[in-house]
């Protein structure tokens, strides 16, 4: 349920401030013209005959890869770790495909490595602005806000199902929107709403608090537990670039062992230095020590990280303990720390990289 009287009181505040300031007005208006006018432009054929550059060009232009200096890097991750083909018909499907939105958006949450529900929701946004809304950690602060509950806190629970519900509630507030008379009403505008006014102090501060969010693994259903294991394999590798390192998931260290995320720096001419983390949502204690374990034939692993909920980790540093050459170089790591410090890390991303500093391409 929306807190009717806070929107409406922070609607009256927008409403105001737009009065007073029409070249806002003017330039929101254009802003959200333009960008729906450049992806509606990427009909169904002309996506399936993007270039690499044309990609480049086409996802640079997301408010979501705000976070990144090197967009170059990023997009020829995604390309390398997708198929450039497999990549263009999965962005296709979920924009121009004909299934139920939330089949769409389940199939590309699933399908497409390195794009999150923020990226995949304002692709479709602004195609569709008037179906689907931008999901975010804003959004999430702005309803929350507004008194919307079970608003999902954690990517992994955005399912199709609660995007579609999510719609739902942008939707409404576009209703009030256009029951108070504005122009624009879509739910691009209604986006530009949540930015303006509904990032109140408290609850913009309350992003980087530290909270137990997500649930232990014990807790966790089969297809939420994959979610949340490459949320948190997805959020090492950011860390890890934003770190300096190169990182990587899904990379084999050494014979018989592939990690979830490596971390890896050259040293000069002298060699190169390598972090693994191994994730555990779900399997046996039993084979992530073992996989660590032969990650460390590997002379250039430095360190091994085993990342997982607090009670999982007690067990995991407990077997640890009997094995000989991991028990006193394991490291344990919660996996809501790992989520809470990518958030503030692509926080402080956000905000040096709209300064400019280095050149697009440097």
């Amino acid at each position: 349920m929306l807190n009717k009287e806070l929107l409406t009181k922070h609607l009256n505040n927008l409403k105001s401030k737009l009065s007073e300031d029409s070249e806002k007005l003017r330039m929101d208006q254009n802003e959200r013209r333009e960008r729906i006018k450049y992806y509606q432009s990427w009909t169904k054929d002309r996506i399936m005959k993007m270039s690499a550059e044309d990609l480049l060009a086409y996802l640079s232009r997301l408010w979501a890869m705000l976070i990144w200096g090197n967009k170059q890097y990023v997009v020829d991750k995604m390309i390398q770790d997708n198929g450039f083909d497999q990549l263009k018909k999965e962005i296709e499907e979920l924009i121009w495909g004909t299934n139920a939105i939330e089949e769409r958006w389940e199939k590309a949450r699933k399908s497409i490595k390195g794009m999150g529900p923020a990226m995949l929701s304002e692709l479709l946004c602004h195609v569709h602005p008037n179906d689907y809304m931008i999901w975010n950690r804003r959004a999430y602060v702005g309803l929350n806000y507004l008194g919307v509950e079970d608003v999902p806190s954690r990517n992994y629970q955005v399912s199709g199902k609660k995007y579609k519900e999510l719609c739902a509630v942008s939707k409404q507030i576009a209703s009030e929107m256009k029951s108070m008379g504005f122009e624009d009403t879509s739910l691009l505008a209604v986006d530009y709403f949540i930015w303006d006014e509904l990032q109140v102090l408290d609850n913009l501060s309350a992003i980087h608090k530290k909270v137990k969010e997500t649930k232990d693994k014990d807790d966790l259903t089969k297809e939420e537990s994959k979610f949340v294991h490459n949320d948190v394999r997805d959020a090492l590798r950011d860390i890890g670039e934003w770190l300096g390192f190169k990182a990587e998931i899904e990379k084999k260290v050494a014979d018989g062992s592939v990690v979830d995320t490596v971390w890896e720096s050259k040293i000069g001419n002298m060699g190169r230095v390598m972090y693994v983390f191994e994730v555990q949502t779900k399997g046996s204690i039993d084979s992530l020590i073992l996989n660590l374990l032969k990650a460390k034939n590997n002379p250039a692993v430095q360190g091994v990280v085993a990342v997982s909920d607090k009670s999982q980790l007690e067990r995991i540093k407990k077997h640890a303990t009997d094995v000989p050459g991991l028990g006193n170089i394991l490291k344990v790591w919660d996996y809501d720390e790992v989520l809470n410090v990518h958030e503030s890390l692509e926080f402080v991303n956000v905000s040096i990289n709209k300064l400019n500093l280095v050149p697009e391409g440097f």
